[in-house]
C-alpha cells in the first residue's frame, strides 16, 4: 500500500507563499491572475481559487516576518508562454533568460517583486 493511500491524500487544495508585505504581494498576484482574491483577511492572508480545477494559491503574512525567505516551486498553467511572460514582466516580474523546453512542456522561470520564485508553464 502506498503512503498516500494510507494517509488518504487525494490532491492539493492550496499552495501558499509566505510574504513580508501582504498588500504589495496581493496587488501583484491580483494583476497577474486578473482577478481579486476569493478570500482576503487584511494583514494575514489572500487566496485565489481557480475555477478550472478548484485549486487555490495563497499568500500568508505572519506576525513576525524576521525569518522570511523566498518561496518557490509553483507552476502556473498558461496557454501562451510568450504572452504570459511579457505580461508578467510588465507587472514587475523578472525571468531567467533561459526558457526550458521538455518533451511535455515549455517553462519560464520567474521571480515576483518580493523575490518568490514561480514558473509559468505551457503544456504541449
Amino acid at each position: 500500500m502506498t503512503t498516500a493511500a494510507k494517509v488518504g491524500i487525494t490532491g492539493i487544495d492550496a499552495s501558499y507563499y509566505i510574504t513580508k508585505d501582504l498588500g504589495k504581494s496581493t496587488a501583484f498576484y491580483t494583476s497577474l491572475f486578473g482577478s481579486e482574491p476569493t478570500l482576503h483577511v487584511p494583514q494575514t492572508v489572500s487566496e485565489w481559487t481557480f475555477d478550472s480545477d478548484d485549486t487555490s494559491f495563497g499568500l500568508y503574512q505572519p506576525e513576525d516576518t524576521s525569518e522570511w525567505h523566498p518561496s518557490g516551486g509553483i507552476l502556473f498553467h498558461v496557454d501562451d508562454l510568450k504572452a504570459a511572460r511579457a505580461a508578467s514582466e510588465s507587472l514587475g516580474a523578472s525571468f531567467d533568460e533561459h526558457q526550458e523546453e521538455t518533451p511535455m512542456c515549455y517553462m519560464a522561470f520567474g521571480t515576483d517583486p518580493e523575490g518568490n520564485h514561480f514558473i509559468i508553464h505551457q503544456r504541449k
